[in-house]
């Protein structure tokens, strides 16, 4: 365990180096969150309000517009991968350098030495993202206290290798189930097998054509797929239910009845006796076209990219807010045991960062 207190003057790589040395598996970021409040209520110019093991701290400057940048500050558990390595390349080594303490480090740095920024901001830092939704720290800040995370423009410092990515698409897990009539398998004729019945199913899926919708000019594409499948009693049975588990990754432009409605209407003709909702979470519009948007796009440079899998953002789209993700980490690299960060990509994200809050 690190010292209990964390030193924001320390550069980027160096106050990333910290965070991984705090190790904060998801449900013991206590520690890191104490740590991060007492550094936040130490600088004069931000407010500084805490909701459980989430810290939101303000500036109240009157500014026109107002920014949100968040970040998670759980990791998956360690892979004796703890503390943290620099080596001669300037790569930084340890659980968490990608996803996501380079971009909290980067949020601390901005939060230090910004203190009269061209836009108020709310830095939000919060916990349990790695794990059941229901945990998730900026759910439940969402839930308890919307106006701490009320903004005109959020950006999530998730892993996205110093590239801008817009939005994120929506998630929803459906089962879709087959029934039929037990029977010995020796005379299986007497029965009817709900495995087999499922063959309309996965003949439906193979024949899925993906949908590739452009959204504030960027291209998503929505993936349909099966990524499970269950049936059988016994080796000697007929099965008389099956299961086949259904992933839908789809663009943000769908709300969620829309993506649940064209499940069941992309399979209405397969035999399926019953549909049922296992997990879905909606997706976030990128919102790229907002002023507080163009603006940030001229001062980090690149090209916005979608972003195909989900993140927190969406919880910001739900309540009103713009939101995309931009962070040093790479998200290719999050949660493996050679979890790693390139110390130039923390220093050049929180420069462009610096650069669109204060010119």
């Amino acid at each position: 365990m690190a010292d209990t207190a964390l030193d924001l003057a320390l550069d980027g790589p160096a106050l990333t180096a910290a965070l991984v040395d705090f190790p904060s598996v998801s449900g013991t970021e206590e520690p890191l969150t104490d740590a991060i409040e007492e550094a936040l209520r130490a600088l004069p110019h931000l407010t500084v309000d805490r909701y459980g093991n989430n810290v939101v701290a303000r500036t109240n400057l009157g500014r026109a517009d107002r920014v949100v940048l968040a970040g998670h500050i759980d990791t998956v558990p360690i892979a004796d991968n703890v503390p943290s390595r620099l080596d001669e390349d300037g790569v930084l080594w340890g659980c968490g350098t990608s996803d996501m303490k380079a971009g909290v480090a980067v949020q601390l740095r901005i939060a230090a030495t910004v203190p009269e920024p061209n836009r108020d901001l709310t830095f939000v830092f919060y916990d349990n993202e790695e794990v059941a939704a229901h945990l998730n720290g900026l759910g439940h800040v969402a839930e308890a206290h919307p106006e701490w995370l009320a903004g005109d423009f959020a950006v999530l410092l998730e892993p996205s290798d110093g590239e801008v990515e817009g939005g994120c698409q929506g998630t929803l897990r459906m089962l879709l189930r087959t029934t039929g009539e037990r029977a010995h398998s020796a005379r299986s004729w007497m029965g009817s097998n709900a495995v087999h019945a499922a063959a309309p199913i996965l003949a439906r899926l193979a024949a899925y054509e993906p949908r590739l919708p452009v959204i504030d000019g960027l291209e998503y594409h929505e993936g349909l797929n099966a990524v499970g499948i269950t049936g059988g009693v016994a080796t000697n049975v007929i099965p008389d239910s099956c299961t086949v588990t259904v992933n839908f990754r789809y663009a943000p432009d769908r709300t969620m009845a829309e993506a649940e409605s064209f499940v069941r209407e992309y399979f209405a003709d397969c035999g399926v006796a019953e549909f049922v909702v296992d997990d879905h979470t909606g997706g976030a519009l990128p919102g790229l076209s907002h002023p507080a948007a163009v603006e940030f796009m001229k001062a980090v440079g690149g090209r916005a990219r979608p972003k195909f899998g989900w993140t927190d953002v969406a919880r910001f789209s739900a309540l009103g807010v713009p939101a995309v993700n931009y962070g040093p980490g790479d998200a290719l690299l999050a949660h493996k045991v050679d979890e790693r960060v390139a110390v130039e990509k923390v220093t050049h994200c929180e420069n462009r960062l610096r650069t669109w809050l204060t010119t």
